[in-house]
Order: C-alpha cells, then sequence, then structure tokens
C-alpha cells in the first residue's frame, strides 16, 4: 500500500468527513520538520512537539491507516558474533604477519559488525 497513492478521509464526530493532507513522499524520508507540519493539521494527534521522528511517523501511520511493518536489522545475534569471532581471528594473524593493511580491514570489519550487534539488541528491546 503506497502512501502517496493511499489518501484516506476520516470520520469526524460521527458525520463530518475530512480529507488528510496528501503526502508528497514516504514518511521515513521525511524530515521531522515536515513530519511535525502535517502532524499540526491532523487534530487526532496531540504533543506533535514532544515528540521524536519514530513517534511522530507512528502516529501518522495510524492516522492514514498504513500498515507498519517490523523493521528487520539483518543476520541473527549468532551469526554476526560468528563473523566477529572470525575477522578478530583473521586480524590477529595478520597482525602476526606484519600485514598492516589486512589488519586494518578486519579490524573495522569486526568493529562494523560489533555496532550490527547493539543495533540489533536495540531493536529487539
Amino acid at each position: 500500500m503506497s502512501e502517496e497513492v493511499k489518501q484516506e478521509e476520516v470520520q469526524q464526530n460521527g458525520e463530518e468527513k475530512r480529507e488528510l493532507p496528501k503526502l508528497e513522499k514516504k514518511l521515513e524520508k521525511m524530515t521531522i520538520k515536515e513530519l511535525r507540519e502535517i502532524a499540526l493539521q491532523i487534530p487526532e494527534i496531540t504533543g506533535v512537539h514532544g515528540m521524536n521522528k519514530e513517534e511522530l511517523i507512528s502516529a501518522l501511520k495510524k492516522v492514514y491507516g498504513i500498515k507498519e511493518e517490523p523493521k528487520r536489522v539483518g543476520a541473527s545475534m549468532r551469526e554476526i558474533k560468528a563473523k566477529i569471532k572470525k575477522f578478530k581471528m583473521l586480524a590477529e594473524e595478520a597482525k602476526k604477519n606484519k600485514d598492516w593493511e589486512k589488519y586494518e580491514r578486519y579490524r573495522r570489519l569486526a568493529s562494523k559488525f560489533k555496532k550490527r550487534t547493539r543495533k540489533l539488541a536495540k531493536a529487539m528491546a
């Protein structure tokens, strides 16, 4: 269901119909300022200025009737940790062989995957 194409009318007080502001692009691609401007035009959404971007997107999706899909971060935690272990081992091997270019590359890859585990843990919480 496309956000740009899907334009719903919302019933207000059981009798009066009102048209929602048109969405020019996906909600996730909009800035928080743009999201606030749209949310301020919709009386069902209160406390707009106290919301962060994720909360605004969620509230707007509810009003527009857009189904929220859970975010998929990527591989499982176990797979990512196995990759971290592999890259750490390769980095140590490269360090012993004094191949500093490969050492840096593997060290950075291990660091990148560590960041992914943090992101995955945050998404699970």
